[in-house]
């Protein structure tokens, strides 16, 4: 193996195809940490992060953060708020923290903490999805102007890309028994819950289009979620488009019920009163369970 100068060295003078020898070569975190940092002061940027978090809530990675900043993100519980962890959730491809929705309270008030304590006020990150629905995310930080910084990740994206998924591959091998089980199957109505959801539409509008109560389409969301280890709905709809368990744009067309498009009938309304009989919306007492 490299030793830790080398590493640095050969990192320094760079070659990225060399980099990625050596991210090959790591033997343990200790030497991706190492890694990391050479290429941090190879893009000359503030921080870079590799972050994988599990569906129960539990994170593993390495980076150039302030210690200080990590101990507080994990006693915080900031990760069910962080506005990138939820993007990247939505997506697959890199995405810029300007683009996302920092307009909530909590939203704004993580940010200036995360600024106050080095982390910078431009992102860029990448999603990573490994075997079963594996999430993990690769970031750069850096604070300067948004020229700047759109310049920077416009030359340096495609390569950003291919390191990401290197450095994801090396923790997968790293710890094996963190990688999640595979997803358990889902029910058709478990499928157009997390399809619609997926297409944007509300909670609300879903029931509508599935002809059932709001209460069943969370029972069918939380059975889902549980099914797929996810941490939140958000998470549940990525790793099922993940897993290829839903299909956005195809798998909706043979649902039940109606959705723009498809409009044939009025679907029924709130108030009435067959519609909101729990026996009659209790997929157990009704036969309709999987259908």
């Amino acid at each position: 193996m490299a030793t830790t100068d080398g590493m640095i060295e050969a990192a320094t003078a760079w070659d990225t195809g060399r980099f990625l020898e050596l991210v090959e070569q790591a033997r343990g975190l200790e030497d991706i940490q190492t890694l990391i940092v050479a290429l941090r002061d190879h893009y000359s940027v503030d921080h870079i992060v590799y972050h994988w978090v599990s569906s129960d809530g539990e994170q593993y990675g390495c980076g150039t953060y302030d210690p200080v900043w990590v101990q507080r993100y994990v006693e915080q519980d900031y990760l069910r708020i962080d506005p990138v962890i939820i993007g990247c959730f939505q997506r697959f491809h890199p995405v810029e923290w300007k683009r996302l929705d920092w307009s909530g309270k909590q939203a704004r008030a993580f940010q200036a903490d995360a600024i106050a304590h080095g982390v910078g006020n431009q992102g860029f990150s990448i999603p990573i999805r490994g075997p079963n629905g594996q999430f993990a995310l690769f970031t750069l930080s850096h604070d300067c102007g948004d020229a700047d910084w759109a310049r920077f990740t416009q030359d340096h994206q495609r390569e950003l890309i291919l390191i990401a998924h290197y450095f994801n591959r090396k923790a997968l091998e790293f710890e094996r028994n963190r990688a999640p089980e595979p997803a358990r199957g889902l029910s058709p109505r478990e499928i157009d819950a997390l399809t619609f959801l997926a297409m944007g539409y509300a909670r609300g509008q879903v029931a509508d289009m599935l002809d059932i109560s709001e209460h069943t389409l969370r029972a069918y969301i939380e059975s889902a979620r549980f099914k797929l280890g996810a941490m939140n709905t958000t998470h549940a709809v990525a790793r099922a488009m993940a897993e290829g368990l839903i299909v956005v744009g195809g798998a909706a067309r043979g649902a039940q019920g109606d959705w723009p498009g498809k409009a044939t009938h009025e679907p029924q309304r709130r108030n009435d009163p067959q519609r909101n009989d729990p026996a009659r919306n209790d997929p157990a007492r009704t036969g309709t369970a999987g259908r």
